[in-house]
Protein backbone atom coordinates (compact mmCIF):
# COMPACT_ATOMS: atom_id res chain seq x y z
CA UNK A 1 0.00 0.00 0.00
CA UNK A 2 1.31 3.43 -0.93
CA UNK A 3 0.37 6.84 0.44
CA UNK A 4 -1.02 9.49 -1.93
CA UNK A 5 0.43 13.00 -2.04
CA UNK A 6 -2.38 14.36 0.16
CA UNK A 7 -1.65 11.64 2.75
CA UNK A 8 2.05 12.53 2.73
CA UNK A 9 1.18 16.23 3.12
CA UNK A 10 -1.04 15.48 6.13
CA UNK A 11 1.73 13.40 7.67
CA UNK A 12 4.37 16.10 7.12
CA UNK A 13 2.05 18.70 8.66
CA UNK A 14 1.71 16.47 11.73
CA UNK A 15 5.49 16.06 12.08
CA UNK A 16 6.15 19.80 11.77
CA UNK A 17 3.30 20.70 14.11
CA UNK A 18 4.49 18.28 16.78
CA UNK A 19 8.06 19.61 16.62
CA UNK A 20 6.86 23.21 16.96
CA UNK A 21 4.71 22.33 19.99
CA UNK A 22 7.57 20.38 21.60
CA UNK A 23 10.05 23.20 21.16
CA UNK A 24 7.58 25.69 22.62
CA UNK A 25 6.95 23.46 25.63
CA UNK A 26 10.69 22.87 26.09
CA UNK A 27 11.72 26.52 26.23
CA UNK A 28 13.74 27.20 29.36
CA UNK A 29 12.19 29.62 31.80
CA UNK A 30 15.20 29.68 34.12
CA UNK A 31 18.44 31.37 33.15
CA UNK A 32 20.55 28.54 34.57
CA UNK A 33 18.70 25.97 32.45
CA UNK A 34 16.96 22.77 33.48
CA UNK A 35 17.86 20.88 36.63
CA UNK A 36 17.43 17.12 37.04
CA UNK A 37 13.90 17.47 38.44
CA UNK A 38 12.89 19.65 35.48
CA UNK A 39 14.38 17.30 32.89
CA UNK A 40 13.63 13.86 34.33
CA UNK A 41 10.39 14.59 36.24
CA UNK A 42 8.97 17.61 34.35
CA UNK A 43 9.50 19.80 37.43
CA UNK A 44 7.01 17.57 39.31
CA UNK A 45 4.19 19.65 37.90
CA UNK A 46 2.26 17.37 35.53
CA UNK A 47 -1.56 17.64 35.70
CA UNK A 48 -3.78 14.54 35.65
CA UNK A 49 -4.78 14.77 32.00
CA UNK A 50 -1.14 14.91 30.87
CA UNK A 51 -0.26 11.94 33.11
CA UNK A 52 -3.11 9.79 31.80
CA UNK A 53 -2.47 10.63 28.15
CA UNK A 54 1.27 10.06 28.52
CA UNK A 55 0.77 6.69 30.24
CA UNK A 56 -1.25 5.42 27.29
CA UNK A 57 0.97 7.00 24.63
CA UNK A 58 4.03 5.41 26.25
CA UNK A 59 2.30 2.04 26.39
CA UNK A 60 0.76 1.86 22.91
CA UNK A 61 3.30 1.35 20.16
CA UNK A 62 3.85 -0.69 17.01
CA UNK A 63 3.84 -4.02 18.84
CA UNK A 64 0.46 -3.20 20.41
CA UNK A 65 -1.24 -1.72 17.35
CA UNK A 66 0.07 -4.12 14.73
CA UNK A 67 0.69 -7.09 17.03
CA UNK A 68 -2.65 -6.98 18.84
CA UNK A 69 -4.54 -6.43 15.60
CA UNK A 70 -2.74 -9.47 14.27
CA UNK A 71 -3.73 -11.41 17.40
CA UNK A 72 -7.31 -10.22 16.89
CA UNK A 73 -7.13 -11.66 13.37
CA UNK A 74 -5.73 -15.00 14.59
CA UNK A 75 -7.22 -15.41 18.08
CA UNK A 76 -10.02 -12.91 18.47
CA UNK A 77 -11.30 -10.82 21.38
CA UNK A 78 -9.49 -12.96 23.98
CA UNK A 79 -6.31 -10.95 23.37
CA UNK A 80 -8.16 -7.91 24.79
CA UNK A 81 -7.54 -9.33 28.27
CA UNK A 82 -4.11 -7.73 28.12
CA UNK A 83 -5.83 -4.34 27.86
CA UNK A 84 -8.85 -4.87 30.10
CA UNK A 85 -6.97 -6.52 32.96
CA UNK A 86 -4.47 -3.67 32.76
CA UNK A 87 -7.28 -1.24 33.60
CA UNK A 88 -7.97 -2.81 37.00
CA UNK A 89 -4.21 -3.16 37.59
CA UNK A 90 -3.82 0.59 37.10
CA UNK A 91 -6.47 1.25 39.75
CA UNK A 92 -4.65 -0.99 42.26
CA UNK A 93 -1.32 0.66 41.43
CA UNK A 94 -2.85 4.11 41.92
CA UNK A 95 -4.36 3.27 45.31
CA UNK A 96 -1.72 1.06 46.96
CA UNK A 97 1.66 1.46 45.25
CA UNK A 98 1.87 5.03 44.01
CA UNK A 99 1.39 6.64 47.47
CA UNK A 100 4.47 4.78 48.73
CA UNK A 101 6.63 5.91 45.81
CA UNK A 102 5.53 9.54 46.02
CA UNK A 103 6.02 9.62 49.79
CA UNK A 104 9.63 8.52 49.25
CA UNK A 105 10.18 11.30 46.66
CA UNK A 106 12.08 9.07 44.23
CA UNK A 107 13.22 9.64 40.65
CA UNK A 108 13.63 5.99 39.70
CA UNK A 109 12.59 2.47 40.67
CA UNK A 110 16.20 1.44 41.48
CA UNK A 111 16.40 4.44 43.83
CA UNK A 112 13.53 3.00 45.87
CA UNK A 113 15.31 -0.37 46.06
CA UNK A 114 18.43 1.34 47.39
CA UNK A 115 16.39 3.07 50.09
CA UNK A 116 14.60 -0.14 51.03
CA UNK A 117 17.42 -2.68 50.64
CA UNK A 118 20.96 -1.69 49.66
CA UNK A 119 23.19 -0.56 46.81
CA UNK A 120 23.76 -4.12 45.53
CA UNK A 121 20.04 -4.68 44.91
CA UNK A 122 19.70 -1.23 43.35
CA UNK A 123 22.67 -1.66 41.00
CA UNK A 124 21.67 -5.19 39.97
CA UNK A 125 18.15 -4.13 38.99
CA UNK A 126 19.32 -0.85 37.41
CA UNK A 127 21.71 -2.71 35.09
CA UNK A 128 18.99 -5.23 34.28
CA UNK A 129 16.48 -2.52 33.37
CA UNK A 130 19.01 -0.68 31.21
CA UNK A 131 19.77 -3.90 29.31
CA UNK A 132 16.08 -4.73 28.83
CA UNK A 133 15.08 -1.21 27.76
CA UNK A 134 17.91 -0.98 25.20
CA UNK A 135 18.18 -4.53 23.85
CA UNK A 136 14.54 -5.61 24.14
CA UNK A 137 12.05 -2.72 24.32
CA UNK A 138 13.86 -0.03 22.32
CA UNK A 139 15.04 -2.44 19.62
CA UNK A 140 11.59 -4.03 19.30
CA UNK A 141 9.79 -0.70 18.93
CA UNK A 142 12.32 0.51 16.35
CA UNK A 143 12.25 -2.76 14.40
CA UNK A 144 8.46 -3.12 14.33
CA UNK A 145 8.10 0.58 13.62
CA UNK A 146 10.47 0.33 10.67
CA UNK A 147 8.55 -2.66 9.31
CA UNK A 148 5.24 -0.83 9.76
CA UNK A 149 6.49 2.18 7.81
CA UNK A 150 7.78 -0.13 5.06
CA UNK A 151 4.41 -1.90 4.85
CA UNK A 152 2.28 1.24 4.82
CA UNK A 153 4.45 3.81 3.05
CA UNK A 154 6.78 1.63 1.00
CA UNK A 155 9.91 3.11 2.61
CA UNK A 156 12.79 0.74 3.37
CA UNK A 157 12.67 -0.49 6.99
CA UNK A 158 16.16 0.85 7.79
CA UNK A 159 15.27 4.37 6.67
CA UNK A 160 12.03 4.01 8.64
CA UNK A 161 13.96 3.13 11.79
CA UNK A 162 16.36 6.04 11.33
CA UNK A 163 13.44 8.43 10.79
CA UNK A 164 11.72 7.23 13.98
CA UNK A 165 14.91 7.58 16.02
CA UNK A 166 15.66 11.09 14.71
CA UNK A 167 12.03 12.20 15.12
CA UNK A 168 11.86 11.05 18.74
CA UNK A 169 15.17 12.76 19.52
CA UNK A 170 14.10 15.99 17.82
CA UNK A 171 11.16 16.59 20.11
CA UNK A 172 12.19 14.91 23.36
CA UNK A 173 15.96 15.21 23.86
CA UNK A 174 16.00 18.92 24.65
CA UNK A 175 12.82 19.21 26.68
CA UNK A 176 12.96 15.93 28.63
CA UNK A 177 9.88 14.41 30.24
CA UNK A 178 7.87 17.63 30.06
CA UNK A 179 8.10 17.72 26.26
CA UNK A 180 7.26 14.02 26.04
CA UNK A 181 4.27 14.18 28.42
CA UNK A 182 2.58 17.26 26.95
CA UNK A 183 3.05 16.26 23.30
CA UNK A 184 1.64 12.85 24.26
CA UNK A 185 -1.72 14.58 24.65
CA UNK A 186 -1.74 15.32 20.91
CA UNK A 187 -0.44 11.82 20.19
CA UNK A 188 -3.24 10.14 22.16
CA UNK A 189 -5.97 12.29 20.58
CA UNK A 190 -4.65 11.33 17.16
CA UNK A 191 -4.29 7.67 18.12
CA UNK A 192 -7.81 7.38 19.54
CA UNK A 193 -9.47 9.38 16.76
CA UNK A 194 -7.64 7.51 13.99
CA UNK A 195 -8.26 4.13 15.62
CA UNK A 196 -11.98 4.72 16.16
CA UNK A 197 -12.34 5.98 12.61
CA UNK A 198 -10.66 2.86 11.24
CA UNK A 199 -12.90 0.62 13.37
CA UNK A 200 -15.97 2.50 12.11
CA UNK A 201 -14.92 2.09 8.48
CA UNK A 202 -14.07 -1.58 9.05
CA UNK A 203 -17.47 -2.45 10.56
CA UNK A 204 -19.24 -0.43 7.90
CA UNK A 205 -17.35 -2.31 5.21
CA UNK A 206 -18.26 -5.67 6.76
CA UNK A 207 -21.95 -4.72 6.56
CA UNK A 208 -21.65 -3.29 3.02
CA UNK A 209 -22.55 0.18 4.21
CA UNK A 210 -25.36 -0.83 6.58
CA UNK A 211 -23.61 0.69 9.62
CA UNK A 212 -21.38 -0.34 12.51
CA UNK A 213 -24.09 -2.18 14.50
CA UNK A 214 -24.94 -4.36 11.52
CA UNK A 215 -21.24 -4.94 10.90
CA UNK A 216 -20.63 -6.00 14.48
CA UNK A 217 -23.61 -8.37 14.35
CA UNK A 218 -22.21 -9.98 11.21
CA UNK A 219 -18.84 -10.51 12.91
CA UNK A 220 -20.38 -12.16 15.98
CA UNK A 221 -22.60 -14.38 13.81
CA UNK A 222 -19.92 -15.46 11.32
CA UNK A 223 -17.05 -15.86 13.81
CA UNK A 224 -18.46 -16.68 17.27
CA UNK A 225 -15.17 -18.30 18.33
CA UNK A 226 -13.42 -14.96 17.82
CA UNK A 227 -15.54 -13.52 20.62
CA UNK A 228 -14.61 -16.04 23.32
CA UNK A 229 -12.81 -14.19 26.12
CA UNK A 230 -11.69 -17.37 27.93
CA UNK A 231 -10.15 -19.98 25.63
CA UNK A 232 -10.74 -23.69 26.20
CA UNK A 233 -7.86 -26.16 26.48
CA UNK A 234 -8.54 -27.54 22.97
CA UNK A 235 -8.14 -24.09 21.38
CA UNK A 236 -5.06 -23.87 19.16
CA UNK A 237 -4.06 -20.60 20.88
CA UNK A 238 -4.41 -21.93 24.42
CA UNK A 239 -0.63 -21.72 24.97
CA UNK A 240 -0.81 -17.96 24.44
CA UNK A 241 -3.93 -17.36 26.57
CA UNK A 242 -4.39 -20.36 28.91
CA UNK A 243 -8.05 -20.19 29.87
CA UNK A 244 -8.93 -18.99 33.36
CA UNK A 245 -5.25 -18.20 34.07
CA UNK A 246 -5.87 -14.95 32.23
CA UNK A 247 -8.05 -13.86 35.16
CA UNK A 248 -6.26 -15.43 38.13
CA UNK A 249 -2.73 -16.36 37.02
CA UNK A 250 0.47 -14.97 35.59
CA UNK A 251 -1.10 -12.06 33.73
CA UNK A 252 -1.46 -10.27 37.08
CA UNK A 253 2.29 -10.65 37.69
CA UNK A 254 3.09 -9.30 34.24
CA UNK A 255 0.68 -6.39 34.68
CA UNK A 256 2.04 -5.34 38.08
CA UNK A 257 5.59 -5.51 36.78
CA UNK A 258 4.71 -3.35 33.77
CA UNK A 259 2.31 -0.80 35.27
CA UNK A 260 3.67 -0.66 38.83
CA UNK A 261 7.44 -1.10 38.63
CA UNK A 262 8.37 -0.18 35.07
CA UNK A 263 10.36 3.07 34.97
CA UNK A 264 9.17 4.41 31.63
CA UNK A 265 5.55 3.95 32.70
CA UNK A 266 5.52 4.94 36.36
CA UNK A 267 7.82 7.93 35.75
CA UNK A 268 4.81 9.91 34.51
CA UNK A 269 3.01 9.45 37.83
CA UNK A 270 6.18 10.30 39.79
CA UNK A 271 6.16 13.66 37.98
CA UNK A 272 2.67 14.60 39.22
CA UNK A 273 1.88 17.82 41.07
CA UNK A 274 0.58 15.76 43.97
CA UNK A 275 -0.90 12.37 44.80
CA UNK A 276 -4.44 13.41 43.84
CA UNK A 277 -3.36 14.49 40.35
CA UNK A 278 -1.38 11.27 39.93
CA UNK A 279 -4.35 9.10 40.91
CA UNK A 280 -6.75 11.01 38.65
CA UNK A 281 -4.29 10.56 35.79
CA UNK A 282 -4.06 6.82 36.44
CA UNK A 283 -7.87 6.52 36.52
CA UNK A 284 -8.05 8.40 33.21
CA UNK A 285 -5.51 5.98 31.72
CA UNK A 286 -7.55 3.02 33.02
CA UNK A 287 -10.64 4.22 31.14
CA UNK A 288 -8.56 4.63 27.98
CA UNK A 289 -7.30 1.04 28.38
CA UNK A 290 -10.93 -0.17 28.29
CA UNK A 291 -11.26 1.59 24.95
CA UNK A 292 -8.09 0.21 23.34
CA UNK A 293 -9.50 -3.17 22.13
CA UNK A 294 -12.03 -1.26 20.01
CA UNK A 295 -9.14 0.63 18.44
CA UNK A 296 -6.60 -2.17 17.91
CA UNK A 297 -8.34 -5.59 18.24
CA UNK A 298 -11.64 -5.00 16.45
CA UNK A 299 -10.03 -4.03 13.10
CA UNK A 300 -8.06 -7.29 13.24
CA UNK A 301 -11.25 -9.33 13.72
CA UNK A 302 -12.96 -7.46 10.88
CA UNK A 303 -9.98 -8.21 8.64
CA UNK A 304 -10.84 -11.93 8.84
CA UNK A 305 -14.00 -11.19 6.84
CA UNK A 306 -12.57 -8.51 4.59
CA UNK A 307 -9.10 -10.02 3.95
CA UNK A 308 -9.36 -13.75 4.73
CA UNK A 309 -6.27 -14.74 2.70
CA UNK A 310 -3.59 -12.70 4.49
CA UNK A 311 -0.23 -14.49 4.58
CA UNK A 312 0.48 -13.17 8.09
CA UNK A 313 -1.88 -11.99 10.87
CA UNK A 314 0.36 -8.96 11.45
CA UNK A 315 -0.65 -7.65 8.02
CA UNK A 316 -4.20 -7.11 9.29
CA UNK A 317 -3.84 -3.51 10.50
CA UNK A 318 -1.81 -2.23 7.50
CA UNK A 319 -4.28 -3.95 5.16
CA UNK A 320 -7.25 -2.36 6.91
CA UNK A 321 -5.72 1.08 6.39
CA UNK A 322 -6.56 0.67 2.69
CA UNK A 323 -10.18 1.36 3.71
CA UNK A 324 -9.29 4.92 4.64
CA UNK A 325 -10.03 7.66 2.11
CA UNK A 326 -7.16 9.75 0.78
CA UNK A 327 -6.06 12.31 3.36
CA UNK A 328 -7.49 10.44 6.33
CA UNK A 329 -5.15 7.58 5.50
CA UNK A 330 -2.27 9.97 6.15
CA UNK A 331 -3.88 10.90 9.47
CA UNK A 332 -4.12 7.26 10.59
CA UNK A 333 -0.54 6.69 9.46
CA UNK A 334 0.43 9.72 11.55
CA UNK A 335 -1.39 8.15 14.52
CA UNK A 336 0.61 4.94 14.08
CA UNK A 337 3.90 6.84 13.92
CA UNK A 338 2.76 8.97 16.87
CA UNK A 339 2.38 5.86 19.00
CA UNK A 340 5.82 4.61 18.00
CA UNK A 341 7.79 7.82 18.56
CA UNK A 342 6.02 8.46 21.86
CA UNK A 343 7.12 5.05 23.15
CA UNK A 344 10.65 5.65 21.88
CA UNK A 345 10.81 9.04 23.59
CA UNK A 346 9.48 7.60 26.85
CA UNK A 347 11.96 4.73 26.84
CA UNK A 348 14.99 6.88 26.05
CA UNK A 349 14.00 9.39 28.73
CA UNK A 350 13.74 6.59 31.30
CA UNK A 351 17.05 5.06 30.17
CA UNK A 352 18.74 8.42 30.64
CA UNK A 353 17.08 8.85 34.06
CA UNK A 354 18.20 5.46 35.40
CA UNK A 355 21.71 5.72 33.94
CA UNK A 356 22.27 9.27 35.15
CA UNK A 357 20.67 9.12 38.60
CA UNK A 358 21.40 5.49 39.58
CA UNK A 359 24.73 4.75 37.89
CA UNK A 360 26.62 7.87 36.76
CA UNK A 361 25.73 10.15 39.70
CA UNK A 362 27.01 7.50 42.13
CA UNK A 363 30.32 7.15 40.25
CA UNK A 364 30.77 10.87 39.58
CA UNK A 365 29.05 12.68 42.48
CA UNK A 366 28.78 16.37 43.33
CA UNK A 367 28.56 17.68 39.79
CA UNK A 368 26.22 20.47 38.72
CA UNK A 369 22.59 19.85 37.84
CA UNK A 370 23.28 21.05 34.32
CA UNK A 371 26.07 18.47 34.00
CA UNK A 372 23.75 15.60 34.91
CA UNK A 373 21.13 16.82 32.44
CA UNK A 374 23.76 16.82 29.68
CA UNK A 375 24.83 13.30 30.65
CA UNK A 376 21.17 12.25 30.47
CA UNK A 377 20.89 13.62 26.94
CA UNK A 378 24.09 11.90 25.85
CA UNK A 379 23.01 8.55 27.31
CA UNK A 380 19.66 8.78 25.47
CA UNK A 381 21.49 9.36 22.17
CA UNK A 382 23.88 6.46 22.77
CA UNK A 383 21.00 4.11 23.73
CA UNK A 384 19.13 4.89 20.51
CA UNK A 385 22.30 4.43 18.44
CA UNK A 386 22.92 1.00 20.01
CA UNK A 387 19.30 -0.04 19.42
CA UNK A 388 19.51 1.00 15.76
CA UNK A 389 22.59 -1.15 15.25
CA UNK A 390 21.37 -4.30 17.01
CA UNK A 391 17.66 -4.25 16.08
CA UNK A 392 17.89 -6.27 12.87
CA UNK A 393 20.43 -8.87 14.14
CA UNK A 394 18.40 -9.46 17.31
CA UNK A 395 14.88 -9.44 15.89
CA UNK A 396 15.26 -10.14 12.18
CA UNK A 397 14.95 -13.91 12.66
CA UNK A 398 11.87 -13.79 14.90
CA UNK A 399 8.44 -14.35 13.40
CA UNK A 400 6.85 -12.40 16.25
CA UNK A 401 8.90 -9.69 17.91
CA UNK A 402 6.19 -9.32 20.56
CA UNK A 403 6.86 -12.93 21.59
CA UNK A 404 10.58 -12.08 21.89
CA UNK A 405 9.73 -9.27 24.31
CA UNK A 406 7.45 -11.43 26.44
CA UNK A 407 9.84 -14.38 26.59
CA UNK A 408 12.86 -12.32 27.62
CA UNK A 409 11.18 -10.07 30.17
CA UNK A 410 9.13 -12.99 31.49
CA UNK A 411 12.32 -14.57 32.83
CA UNK A 412 12.75 -11.68 35.28
CA UNK A 413 9.24 -10.30 35.81
CA UNK A 414 8.24 -12.64 38.70
CA UNK A 415 11.34 -11.78 40.73
CA UNK A 416 10.88 -8.04 40.24
CA UNK A 417 7.28 -8.16 41.46
CA UNK A 418 8.29 -10.21 44.52
CA UNK A 419 11.12 -7.82 45.42
CA UNK A 420 8.91 -4.74 45.28
CA UNK A 421 5.80 -6.26 46.86
CA UNK A 422 7.63 -7.75 49.84
CA UNK A 423 9.88 -4.72 50.08
CA UNK A 424 6.86 -2.45 50.35
CA UNK A 425 4.55 -4.54 52.50
CA UNK A 426 6.74 -6.96 54.54
CA UNK A 427 9.23 -5.36 56.92
CA UNK A 428 11.34 -8.55 57.33
CA UNK A 429 12.35 -8.76 53.66
CA UNK A 430 16.07 -8.06 53.31
CA UNK A 431 18.61 -7.60 50.51
CA UNK A 432 19.72 -11.26 50.53
CA UNK A 433 16.11 -12.35 50.11
CA UNK A 434 15.65 -9.79 47.31
CA UNK A 435 18.72 -11.05 45.44
CA UNK A 436 17.52 -14.65 45.93
CA UNK A 437 14.22 -13.69 44.23
CA UNK A 438 16.02 -11.90 41.39
CA UNK A 439 18.39 -14.80 40.68
CA UNK A 440 15.72 -17.43 41.30
CA UNK A 441 13.41 -15.77 38.77
CA UNK A 442 15.88 -16.39 35.93
CA UNK A 443 16.90 -19.87 37.15
CA UNK A 444 13.36 -21.16 37.76
CA UNK A 445 12.13 -19.75 34.44
CA UNK A 446 14.95 -21.42 32.53
CA UNK A 447 14.34 -24.77 34.27
CA UNK A 448 10.62 -24.69 33.47
CA UNK A 449 11.27 -23.70 29.85
CA UNK A 450 13.71 -26.60 29.34
CA UNK A 451 12.00 -29.33 31.37
CA UNK A 452 8.36 -28.35 30.82
CA UNK A 453 8.15 -26.82 27.33
CA UNK A 454 4.41 -27.50 27.13
CA UNK A 455 3.65 -25.20 30.06
CA UNK A 456 1.92 -22.01 28.81
CA UNK A 457 4.08 -18.92 29.21
CA UNK A 458 1.52 -17.17 31.41
CA UNK A 459 1.27 -20.16 33.77
CA UNK A 460 5.05 -20.36 33.96
CA UNK A 461 5.21 -16.75 35.09
CA UNK A 462 2.66 -17.47 37.83
CA UNK A 463 4.50 -20.57 39.10
CA UNK A 464 7.89 -18.82 39.09
CA UNK A 465 6.35 -15.94 41.03
CA UNK A 466 5.23 -18.33 43.79
CA UNK A 467 8.70 -19.93 43.92
CA UNK A 468 10.41 -16.52 44.06
CA UNK A 469 8.05 -15.43 46.82
CA UNK A 470 8.93 -18.56 48.80
CA UNK A 471 12.66 -18.04 48.16
CA UNK A 472 12.63 -14.42 49.30
CA UNK A 473 10.68 -15.23 52.48
CA UNK A 474 12.87 -18.22 53.43
CA UNK A 475 16.21 -16.49 52.73
CA UNK A 476 15.09 -13.34 54.56
CA UNK A 477 14.06 -15.36 57.64
CA UNK A 478 17.23 -17.45 57.64
CA UNK A 479 19.61 -14.50 57.35
CA UNK A 480 20.07 -11.78 59.91
CA UNK A 481 21.09 -8.58 58.27
CA UNK A 482 21.62 -5.14 59.66
CA UNK A 483 20.68 -2.63 57.05
CA UNK A 484 19.70 0.99 57.08
CA UNK A 485 16.14 1.19 55.79
CA UNK A 486 15.59 4.83 54.80
CA UNK A 487 12.17 4.21 53.29
CA UNK A 488 9.09 5.84 54.71
CA UNK A 489 7.31 3.50 57.12
CA UNK A 490 4.18 2.12 55.47
CA UNK A 491 2.16 3.23 58.52
CA UNK A 492 3.03 6.82 57.61
CA UNK A 493 1.52 6.43 54.13
CA UNK A 494 -2.11 7.32 53.54
CA UNK A 495 -3.98 5.00 51.17
CA UNK A 496 -7.15 7.11 51.28
CA UNK A 497 -8.43 8.15 47.87
CA UNK A 498 -10.78 10.88 46.70
CA UNK A 499 -14.42 10.18 45.86
CA UNK A 500 -13.80 10.70 42.14
CA UNK A 501 -11.10 8.01 42.15
CA UNK A 502 -13.33 5.60 44.09
CA UNK A 503 -16.24 6.16 41.69
CA UNK A 504 -13.90 5.59 38.72
CA UNK A 505 -12.65 2.34 40.28
CA UNK A 506 -16.19 1.04 40.79
CA UNK A 507 -17.19 2.00 37.23
CA UNK A 508 -14.18 0.19 35.76
CA UNK A 509 -14.87 -2.96 37.79
CA UNK A 510 -18.55 -2.97 36.75
CA UNK A 511 -17.66 -2.46 33.08
CA UNK A 512 -15.16 -5.33 33.23
CA UNK A 513 -17.70 -7.65 34.86
CA UNK A 514 -20.22 -6.83 32.13
CA UNK A 515 -17.65 -7.35 29.36
CA UNK A 516 -16.49 -10.74 30.64
CA UNK A 517 -20.02 -11.88 31.49
CA UNK A 518 -21.14 -11.00 27.94
CA UNK A 519 -18.23 -12.60 26.06
CA UNK A 520 -17.35 -15.46 28.40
Amino acid sequence: MKLEMLDVSVFIAYVIGLLIIALWISKEEKQEGKNTEDYFLAGKALPWWAIGASLIASNISAEQIIGMSGSGYAIGLAIASYEWMAAITLIIVGKYLLPIFLKNKIFTMPQYLEQRFDTNVKTTLALFWLAVYIFVNLTAVLWLGGLAIETVAGVDWMFGMIFLAVFSIAYSLYGGLKAVAYTDILQVVLLVFGGLLLSYLALNAVSDGQGVIAGFSILTEQMPSHFDMILSADNEHYMSLPGISVLVGGLWVMNFSYWGFNQYIIQRALAAKNINEAQKGIAFAAFLKLLMPIIVVLPGIAAVVLYPQLTSPDLAYPSMMALMPVGLKGLVFAALVAAIVSSLASMTNSISTIFTMDIYAKIVPEKSQRHYVQIGRMSALIALAIALVVAQPLLGEFDQAFQYIQEFTGFFTPGIVVIFMLGMFWRNANSKGALAAAIGSAVFSLIFKILWPGLPFMDRVGLVFVLCLFSCVVVSLLTTEKQKNTCVNIQEVSFDTKTTFNISAVMIIVILIILYATWW
